[in-house]
């Protein structure tokens, strides 16, 4: 699981951390930033968390009970992944520095969690901190529905698309996909229209810089599987900014709780600041058999 926000430059609005369960590159928050990717754990079998060490002896002292990494991570999660974080604290977030306010009270980390764990399984298409009874891999069916499909044919491949808020329809070329609310429509991370910057890349045309022939190489024409993604992308936003006014809420609980304050807090290890040691025997990312 990997956790991505703006570490190097000022946050916009939106929420302050997005997720994957997928290795994203350097620029997967908002088509900016640069090494401001957060993996949960510092080694590829997930046996070194990479959170400060002390600090699940500390919480479980507090909550009297035993913390995970996913548990503290859907905590965090939970408290930064939604546009009142980042309106609340615009001021403080000026200094780049991404602060997590982190409660005393068990009931609270609890809530928090809870939301978190909701939050990071939609955003990781139900590949990760998967609900009892739910499928793995899935996400939810939303609102948003095919009501006339996009031509699967070269000639009918979308060139543009628009929206119209008053009858909640999203046009792809020929085809219309509603209802769409105007708020998961212009949904952003950031300066980063989420919705609108999928569809653009996939027009015709495409989006984005150049940077070589490979660019060219392009879909012929619009493929049932885009329909899929697309529709899950609106379901995934339908769902995330339903949880957003139960997200605000909690934060001003937690705000006004008895939080850690830093030098309640394990001071970090000097080797925790350098990259883990490499596997040598861990076969080359390349490796291909014939």
């Amino acid at each position: 699981m990997y956790l991505s926000s703006l570490l190097t430059k000022p946050l916009g609005d939106g929420p302050a951390f997005t997720s994957s369960e997928n290795i994203p590159d350097l620029d997967y928050f908002s088509g900016r930033g640069a090494k401001d990717t957060v993996p949960l754990y510092r080694t590829s079998n997930a046996d070194e968390a990479n959170i400060l060490p002390g600090l699940f002896e500390l919480l479980g002292n507090m909550y009297q009970r035993k913390i995970t990494p996913e548990e503290f991570v859907s905590y965090v999660y939970g408290v930064l992944a939604h546009p009142d974080f980042t309106a609340r604290f615009e001021n403080e977030l000026e200094t780049r520095e991404l602060r997590v306010p982190l409660t005393k009270d068990s009931g609270l980390f609890e809530q928090a969690r809870k939301i978190g764990a909701r939050m990071l399984w939609l955003h990781t298409y139900g590949e990760r901190l998967v609900p009892e009874g739910d499928p793995h891999g899935q996400v939810p069916s939303g609102g948003a529905k095919c009501e006339k499909a996009v031509p699967g044919v070269e000639e009918g491949y979308p060139e543009e698309f628009r929206y119209n808020d008053s009858t909640q329809t999203l046009h792809v070329g020929e085809g219309e996909f509603r209802p769409v609310s105007q708020t998961v429509y212009e949904f952003e991370v950031s300066g980063l229209k989420v919705v609108q910057s999928w569809l653009k890349y996939r027009m015709k045309q495409g989006a984005g810089r150049k940077s070589s022939p490979l660019d060219d190489i392009r879909p012929q024409r619009w493929s049932s599987q885009f329909t899929t993604e697309l529709l899950e992308l609106l379901w995934v936003l339908e769902a995330t900014v339903e949880g957003y006014p139960e997200q605000a809420k909690l934060l001003e609980e937690i705000v006004r709780s008895d939080c850690f304050q830093t030098d309640d807090l394990p001071s970090v290890p000097h080797e925790m600041r350098k990259p883990p040691a490499v596997e040598t025997n861990a076969p080359a990312q390349m490796d291909f058999e014939f």
